[in-house]
């Protein structure tokens, strides 16, 4: 297989990005060797130097595996890929190649919400509790506009896993939220019912203020629950 040489502009990120396409693009299947740097700096028509960053890029994300000295091994990504290969691909104006991944972002958003905010009525602060109220009184502010609302309300969850005091969720939201790739690639139409429940988003603050582990789950899973349908009816199943 040969590629077509690149220009001189960003030579190791071009080099990155069809490699990184022809990976997930199924043109090498896992386990397969790629070829050698020096062949893949001839058929781009670049130095191995951007050569070797552009692999040490996609091992990075896991989509490649680089032996000192032998061969660079493809992966299946599904395996050993993490959240950080959508975020890759999001900021690039690309997307995994998986018809569901709106659908699958927004049920992962809806699972961590809704235990985030148990944690966050069993174990937030008295300080951590007022800072989910006063996020959601900024975002009730924000009405009738819906992108103001929904950033407003991506504060608004991010008190929460801070009040929850999960490490592992907050990272998680981190990947979720960067280059909006959970929710800024849903249209927010798609998310009205959630975003313009304000009762919804006072209630929840409410539970987690009264220490309401219980309730709070519940009306976190209610209140992130209509995205996820709007998604599937989208076509995004």
């Amino acid at each position: 297989m040969t590629f077509a040489p690149l220009d001189r502009q960003s030579v190791s990120d071009q080099v990155f990005g069809r490699l990184r396409d022809a990976v997930l693009g199924g043109r090498y299947a896992a386990g397969e060797a790629l070829p050698s740097e020096r062949e893949l700096a001839t058929s781009f028509g670049v130095n191995r130097h951007a050569i070797r960053e552009a692999l040490r890029r996609l091992q990075q994300l896991g989509l490649v595996r680089v032996s000192q000295g032998g061969a660079t091994r493809v992966q299946d990504w599904r395996a050993t890929a993490g959240l950080d290969l959508a975020m890759a691909l999001t900021q690039a104006g690309d997307v995994l190649p998986v018809p569901t991944l709106a659908r699958d972002m927004m049920e992962m958003r809806a699972g961590i919400g809704a235990d985030a905010a148990r944690l966050c009525a069993l174990r937030a602060t008295p300080s951590a509790r007022t800072a989910v109220t006063e996020a959601v009184e900024a975002y009730a502010a924000a009405v009738p506009d819906l992108a103001a609302m929904g950033a407003a309300d991506l504060t608004v969850w991010r008190r929460i896993i801070e009040g929850s005091g999960n490490i592992a969720y907050l990272l998680a939201y981190n990947s979720l939220t960067a280059g909006d790739l959970a929710v800024g690639h849903v249209p927010p139409h798609l998310r009205a019912a959630e975003l313009l429940d304000v009762a919804a988003h006072r209630r929840l603050a409410a539970l987690i203020a009264d220490g309401d582990a219980t309730g709070a789950e519940a009306a976190a899973r209610t209140l992130l629950a209509p995205p996820v349908a709007s998604v599937r009816k989208a076509g995004h199943r």
